[in-house]
């Protein structure tokens, strides 16, 4: 990572890192004579702990250098338009991963829509707009793997040659991987998989196994499912465990079936307010299902939370994140109600000691 040290970026001369990260979804909305910057371009699916890494040594050494350290990302994930039908579920929807980028202290954030004709742009198009005029780029961070423009025609040696061209420098991280066995993440032995690099791709095959507590690790914290609280079929309030339904716009990659110790956290009011860090009731702990609830027969795959000795909140029309701490046990259809219901409370005692544990 010697890379992004502040002798390498070399005296941008700049403001340095701001207080307050700025967002900017349209090339037509960065500053004019925004700069001299730290840019680096990804995706940031889920931005793990790779992702993190390399963003916070990154801001370091923009500051220390005085630039200013922007991310250049994409909406919709380019996968998504250009093979919709095998593109991969996303950890992270628009406004968690503008989020997740913020904490990492940079200074900007540029979401560019990414179409098919936007995909038409040459290499040398793409970088002389977007790092070069727009972004004043004193330093452009890429991994050894880039690869941008028309039919992904660029890569580092187009990168580097362009740099001597228009007058930055190409500074190249390597792949950042568990520092120890244990941080490997997954519930099989970790050792097989300690010198794999973090990656959002291993954190997708994490949580289409159910195992969300290696998903954590390799993200760094919890994974999230984000959206909107709709009206079920209140079965669950009859049988006493009345659940938050996420509606089916929610963002983030839905894990395997099953039920999930966890927390609901609200972060807007149904009228659109955000919730306070510090407002009462705002993170919960909560038992969690995911699946089509088979012993109703029920066909819709849903996610649910129910808040554990809560029958007194009104969510509706809130928008809330469910926190995936730790798995239970798969989805099961039972032969009674009763059944259910002792199931159920075992699931509640359970969730208790796993939040506990956490």
């Amino acid at each position: 990572m010697a890379g992004l040290s502040a002798a390498r970026h070399g005296a941008c001369g700049g403001n340095g890192t701001g207080a307050h990260v700025q967002v900017w979804r349209d090339l037509a909305e960065v500053p004019a004579g925004f700069g001299p910057s730290v840019v680096t371009i990804g995706n940031f699916d889920g931005v793990h702990r790779g992702h993190v890494d390399v963003l916070r040594r990154m801001v370091a050494g923009a500051a220390a250098a005085g630039c200013r350290a922007v991310a250049v990302t994409f909406t919709p994930h380019p996968a998504h338009v250009h093979r919709p039908r095998t593109a991969p579920p996303l950890l992270t929807g628009d406004d968690e991963r503008l989020e997740l980028l913020a904490e990492t202290g940079l200074d900007a954030v540029l979401l560019a829509t990414y179409t098919l004709e936007f995909a038409q742009q040459t290499p040398e198009q793409f970088v002389r707009t977007y790092l070069v005029d727009a972004l004043r780029a004193r330093t452009v961070v890429v991994g050894r793997d880039v690869r941008f423009g028309k039919d992904n025609a660029g890569d580092l040696a187009t990168m580097t040659a362009l740099g001597e061209r228009l007058g930055f420098r190409v500074d190249v991280v390597d792949d950042v991987r568990p520092a120890a066995a244990g941080d490997a993440g997954g519930e099989e032995d970790v050792a097989v998989h300690r010198w794999r690099r973090w990656s959002s791709t291993w954190a997708r095959e994490l949580l289409a196994a159910g195992d969300v507590a290696g998903a954590a690790r390799v993200l760094g914290r919890p994974h999230r499912v984000r959206g909107i609280v709709v009206r079920g079929d209140a079965r669950g309030r009859t049988l006493g465990y009345p659940t938050a339904n996420l509606g089916p716009d929610a963002t983030g990659m839905v894990p395997a079936d099953g039920v999930y110790a966890g927390h609901l956290v609200r972060l807007r009011h149904a009228d659109g307010r955000p919730f306070a860090a510090d407002e009462p009731d705002r993170r919960l702990p909560a038992a969690i299902s995911v699946g089509t609830n088979p012993t109703f027969d029920g066909q819709q795959r849903r996610v649910e939370a129910y808040v554990l000795d809560r029958d007194d909140l009104d969510l509706y029309g809130e928008e809330v994140a469910v926190e995936l701490v730790g798995r239970l046990r798969g989805m099961e259809r039972f032969g009674s109600v009763d059944e259910l219901l002792a199931t159920m409370a075992d699931d509640v005692r359970r969730t208790r000691e796993a939040l506990a544990r956490a």
